[in-house]
């Protein structure tokens, strides 16, 4: 595994190193000593795994608030993905910035995602299906989410949109208002 910055402090794009031979290949997709330089005391509670049949489909920007903080490992399983992180960090220098990177199975990277950002991804094929391992449990009381099409956020979406949730649809959109995740 090899972690590279992004210009977003804490946000990861990881790199998995595949190993194979004849009999097909092994993945390391996540170990706590390689993922040391994300986050040192990294402990995963939680994955999930998720389908979405139709490419174009938005999904999120989600994110937990305090006390159900999370930091997220994803992963893109079949298909691709555009993949956003958010910056929503009080104090943060970079605080209101996203960052993108296609995952997709054939490039087999991932993304660490740290506590205090949202998160959304728009799928780029059909029958997109993604792993999200999390450092906590999902509680609905902490839940949050902002508006996919915000233009304060103004994220590049690559594709129309075909499919978004009510739920998805209904997030707040990110203005003055929004109070930043105490992290710490």
């Amino acid at each position: 595994m090899k972690l590279h910055s992004t210009p977003l402090q804490g946000l990861w794009e990881v790199e998995t190193e595949p190993r194979g031979d004849a009999r097909g290949r092994l993945v390391r997709v996540s170990c706590v000593d390689e993922l040391a330089a994300a986050r040192a005391d990294l402990r995963f509670v939680q994955t999930n795994l998720t389908h979405t049949g139709q490419r174009g489909t938005v999904r999120g920007l989600h994110f937990q608030r305090a006390p159900a903080l999370e930091a997220k490992l994803i992963r893109c399983l079949h298909g691709r993905v555009f993949d956003v992180a958010v910056d929503l960090r009080a104090g943060s220098p970079t605080f209101g910035r996203w960052h993108a990177v296609e995952l997709s199975a054939d490039n087999e990277r991932q993304v660490f995602i740290p506590e205090g950002f949202a998160h959304g991804f728009q799928t780029l094929t059909d029958d997109v299906e993604m792993l999200y391992q999390h450092t906590a449990p999902y509680t609905p009381a902490c839940e949050g989410g902002l508006c996919h099409d915000d233009p304060r956020l103004a994220i590049a979406w690559p594709l129309p949109l075909t499919q978004i949730s009510a739920r998805d649809r209904a997030h707040p959109p990110f203005d003055a208002a929004f109070e930043p995740l105490q992290t710490l």
